[in-house]
């Protein structure tokens, strides 16, 4: 059980701005794997696209011990002065900078094909399953300490996606222009020395970037250690019984299997269906306008129609658009951007809720179990974020495997015809599949979650008694 520290300053723009620097950290690592990783593997090294995605998918496989181990770590650590969770970031920033670097080892292009891929392997569980994993789980439990408020914490899940929109902007829109060139034929080209020396940059400030979290940040609800002895058992049928985290778990890696299948496609599409590395930063921005558009309203519309039902509608207006695109099938680029600006319209509004939706989440388990698991319970949401992460990559990288694609034919017709194809598809996929979980599956709607709050609030008072 948790008890609201009132000796402390009250929450503010000082939390809102600090937490977004932590995502805006997390996303100058993640983004750059994101989008370029399988791209740099494929075309820098030579790896194969279908290796590299069950490379990816591997790794999301350890991350289920891992993610579940830094969990429990984070639960059962002591808490220091400034909190259970910043710590954290303090002791992880070092570590997670190096291992991005390492994800792009130009220096080993001319290495045999057995060391590349071991290579491949190592560093990238060194990076996800280890590193970020550290990072990121005491980071995004953090947010339920920092208040105890719906209304605070929604302004913490919109502050950190602001901090995230920032983090792709530098990514997804400014390295595009900085690492490809055009080749002597026209041909627009992934220039590996210019990613690896991009990443050495963002290491910097992904490190500068977590340390701000870590000074602006306070953590007002006082988490206890958790001295209960762990049980996986009972830790499986806690899930399995937990109907709202079942229900956020499998909603969330559809729409990142969505999300993330639109963006690693982006590394394939812009320069080889539409020849343009500035129509991949282009793409980016627009998402990123559409997220801030929505900014400033998310929390009012979240308490107005409900974070549920509020995902709903957005996820709805992004399958209609891909399946647009999917049928015109065109080479007007205008055309494109005007319709995967819409599609964008469902990432941007879960994002900018899911992160209070997992908050609620933890109330809901709360009230259920009368234990607090903050870390426990943001763990295993991450692990399904990681699997759908996983099931983009891999599903990418066997589709561009089934279309074709390789070194010697990403330019071909028929290549780039099937990767317009597998761009539309399967994000349209991702979000039907979406729509269908998060309606029946997540019970948590506007009502219930008002109802919780309440509850909890009244708990904290008698037991304060």
């Amino acid at each position: 059980m948790e008890n609201q520290n009132t000796g402390t300053k009250k929450f503010g723009i000082t939390d809102k701005v600090g937490y977004a620097f932590g995502d805006l950290a997390n996303n100058l690592t993640f983004v750059i794997s994101a989008v370029f990783l399988l791209k740099f593997y494929t075309d820098v090294m030579g790896v194969s696209a279908v290796l590299v995605g069950l490379m990816m998918m591997a790794g999301r496989i350890v991350d289920a011990c891992t993610d579940v181990t830094m969990g429990q770590i984070v639960d059962r650590s002591r808490p220091t002065a400034k909190g259970k969770f910043a710590p954290w970031l303090r002791r992880m920033c070092g570590p997670i900078a190096v291992a991005t670097v390492l994800l792009f080892p130009v220096w080993f292009r001319d290495m045999p094909m057995g060391f590349k891929i071991f290579w491949m392997f190592f560093s990238y569980l060194l990076w996800g399953s280890v590193c970020y994993t550290a990072i990121n789980i005491p980071y995004g439990s953090m947010a339920s300490a920092i208040s105890d408020e719906p209304e605070d914490r929604a302004a913490l899940s919109t502050w950190r996606t602001i901090g995230a929109t920032v983090g792709i902007m530098v990514v997804g829109v400014l390295l595009p222009l900085f690492v490809f060139y055009k080749s002597k034929d026209g041909k627009t080209i992934l220039s590996a020395g210019r990613l690896s020396a991009a990443s050495v940059v963002l290491a910097v400030l992904m490190v500068i970037c977590y340390l701000i979290c870590y000074r602006m940040t306070t953590e007002r609800v006082k988490v206890k250690q958790l001295t209960t002895k762990f049980s996986l058992k009972e830790l499986i049928c806690g899930i399995a019984h937990n109907r709202s985290l079942v229900g956020i778990i499998v909603a969330a890696l559809l729409l990142l299997l969505a999300q993330l299948s639109l963006t690693s496609t982006g590394a394939y599409i812009y320069p080889n269906y539409f020849g343009s590395a500035a129509a991949f930063s282009i793409a980016t921005l627009l998402g990123t306008i559409i997220t801030f558009a929505f900014t400033p309203f998310s929390v009012k519309l979240s308490i107005l129609f409900g974070k549920k039902e509020l995902s709903l509608i957005g996820a709805i207006l992004s399958t209609v658009s891909l399946i647009v695109l999917f049928f015109l099938h065109t080479r007007n680029i205008n055309v494109w951007f005007i319709l995967y600006t819409i599609s964008y319209i469902g990432i941007a509004l879960f994002t900018l809720v899911c992160w209070a939706m997992i908050t609620d989440v933890i109330d809901d388990t709360e009230l259920k179990t009368q234990q607090r698991s903050d870390g426990t319970v943001y763990s295993i949401y991450s692990f399904a974020r990681k699997l759908g992460q996983a099931a983009a990559s891999g599903l990418t990288g066997a589709l561009l495997s089934a279309v074709g694609y390789t070194v010697k034919t990403a330019f071909d017709p028929d290549v780039v015809n099937g990767i317009y194809n597998i761009t539309c598809l399967v994000p349209a996929a991702g979000y039907i599949l979406f729509i269908i979980a998060l309606w029946l599956f997540y019970p948590l709607d506007k009502k219930t979650v008002e109802q919780n709050a309440a509850n909890l609030r009244q708990l904290r008072a008698s037991n304060a008694l």
